[in-house]
């Protein structure tokens, strides 16, 4: 049985649909990845599925019945905001966060944090008060992990720690529904949902998304000129090495670009990269009749 089970949600504040009929399921032991840009409905959906909010309509199910404080007793949450008290210490943090759920507080700590147990949250760095929550959100064991852009604003090196977190969740028998816009990090999830405006524009893995979609790459003698003539034509492109990259185009419209220009160039078409990708799918929104590469999974 999936531990989340969303179906057509939606989620309407007065004429702004936020959710727009998404589709969302998480098994457990599985990571899965809710990805889109800012306003795309990531944290409403969470909000849907915690039942922090009533839908518009659709169904959704938490441990297989409607969210409720029950359910929510058997999950982890990390909140964008993360939730601390920063006038209590790292211990007394994790002692209220624990009684909550009526469990005992972690007699062990990470270093770090059991050498910081005694300090007021309001003093610690940011890395640390991320290491915190995930203590926290871990402490009764939970069946299921939310995790709502936990990594935001931590450096690489404390992102992978906490992915190791959140690895190590999964593979003792939890399910994981993390948000993120860190590309690096959708290769954590097994399974990825991609929104935009609302709507789930793709599911599934990585390589699915991504499908035939494919990147006109511009290979030109003087590159800045190149650049110079598909900027003023419109064109996206992005700088590679000495090479440019125009994703989610018509090479027709590439070489007409350069040709008006009088620039010469090697135009060949390759497969366009995850991001590349997302990019497109983010900026069309799902949007009918848009030009977009077609992965498997798109609604």
């Amino acid at each position: 049985m999936n531990l989340i089970e969303v179906s057509g949600a939606r989620k309407h504040f007065g004429a702004v649909a936020a959710v727009d009929g998404a589709d969302l399921a998480v098994a457990p032991g599985e990571v899965v990845g809710l990805l889109g840009a800012n306003g795309a409905g990531k944290t409403t959906l969470i909000r849907l599925v915690l039942g922090l909010l009533r839908p518009t309509g659709g169904t959704i199910r938490l441990f297989g019945e409607p969210p409720s404080r029950r359910t929510r007793a058997r999950l982890g949450y990390v909140p964008q905001g993360l939730g601390l008290y920063e006038d209590l210490t790292v211990a007394e943090n994790l002692a209220f966060a624990a009684g909550a759920f009526g469990v005992q507080a972690p007699e062990r700590l990470d270093d770090a944090l059991q050498a910081a147990s005694g300090t007021l949250v309001a003093s610690l760095p940011l890395g640390l008060r991320r290491r915190l929550v995930f203590a926290a959100a871990l402490a009764h064991r939970p069946d299921l992990l939310v995790l709502d852009e936990p990594t935001s604003g931590v450096d690489p090196l404390g992102r992978a720690r906490l992915w190791e977190t959140i690895r190590g969740a999964a593979d003792t028998g939890a399910g994981v529904l993390v948000s993120t816009h860190f590309m690096s990090e959708a290769e954590q999830c097994d399974r990825l949902v991609v929104m935009a405006n609302g709507r789930v524009v793709a599911a599934g893995g990585m390589a699915a998304i991504v499908g035939d979609a494919t990147t006109v790459e511009v290979q030109a003698d003087h590159w800045e000129g190149a650049f110079s003539a598909l900027d003023r034509a419109g064109l996206p492109a992005a700088l590679v090495g000495r090479r440019l990259r125009v994703p989610n185009t018509d090479p027709r419209q590439v070489a007409a670009a350069l040709d008006a220009a009088g620039v010469g160039a090697e135009l060949r078409e390759v497969p366009a990269t995850f991001e590349e990708t997302f990019v497109a799918l983010s900026e069309d929104g799902g949007e009918p009749g848009a030009r977009r590469p077609q992965p498997a999974g798109v609604r």
